[in-house]
């Protein structure tokens, strides 16, 4: 059970697995209040960046899951470079499912919202691990404009238009399952730079450390389209923002 090798390629240098910066990270977690002592569960954590950074921050404590043994490797190493691994700890395993032991003050799933098959189905999940009256974060991308045609999405890694909803229709859609959003922190284009180009950087150093390994073509093929794809449809139809809900 362990994500594709290409993920941990392609996000190889990342700390954050989504299109916020680090400063963005930390203004969101100023921004919901997190008493010391809040437990949080991340449900496909990543490198940990979140849960750690947070509990150096805030004082909250925490478990990751991901499915990623590259990736929570990372996110143990890091809690332990922060000294928060009595605070936080991280477990590999499938996110989809899972179900913390007791409830938690804040249940998160940011970026990753295919294990729950969406949007619904993920925040069903995190709600059960969720106390009355906690805080929920869902990071999920959304059309910054509707894109002309089924060309343009799938050119933006949807499968279709109807993948993503504009913002305005996303808010709408939490607010039908229930949920007040009482936060957000969207990317902007900079930040959407900074995690895609990124990308780049690291898989023509893979390449180059790994010219002969059998995932060489579909990581030059990458590199070869994905900067003016992204440039030309990704950067202009595509945006994405974590969104902080309460249970009406």
């Amino acid at each position: 059970m362990d994500l594709p090798r290409i993920f941990t390629i392609r996000e190889s240098s990342h700390r954050i697995h989504n299109p916020l910066t680090a400063g963005k990270l930390a203004a969101l977690g100023a921004s919901l209040h997190l008493a010391p002592g809040t437990r949080a569960l991340d449900l496909a954590s990543g490198s940990g960046e979140l849960l750690c950074t947070w509990a150096r921050d805030h004082g909250i404590t925490g478990t990751g899951v991901d499915i990623s043994t590259v990736f929570t490797a990372r996110a143990r190493a890091r809690a332990a470079e922060l000294g928060v691994a009595d605070r936080v700890e991280f477990v590999h395993g499938d996110a989809a499912g899972h179900v913390a032991d007791q409830p938690v003050d804040l249940a998160a799933c940011v970026g990753a919202t295919w294990i729950g098959d969406g949007v619904a189905g993920t925040t069903e999940l995190l709600g059960r691990s969720l106390r009355p009256g906690g805080l929920m974060l869902i990071g999920e991308p959304f059309w910054r404009r509707t894109p002309p045609d089924e060309e343009t999405a799938k050119a933006c890694h949807a499968t279709s238009i109807a993948d993503f909803v504009l913002l305005p229709e996303l808010i709408e859609r939490f607010q039908e399952l229930g949920y007040d959003v009482v936060e957000m922190m969207l990317a902007d284009q900079d930040s959407w730079d900074r995690y895609a180009a990124a990308q780049w950087l690291n898989l023509r150093r893979w390449l180059d450390r790994n010219p002969d390994d059998e995932l060489a073509p579909e990581v030059r093929a990458e590199l070869t389209t994905e900067p003016v794809q992204y440039a030309r449809y990704g950067r202009e139809y595509l945006s994405w923002g974590v969104f902080a809900l309460m249970k009406r």
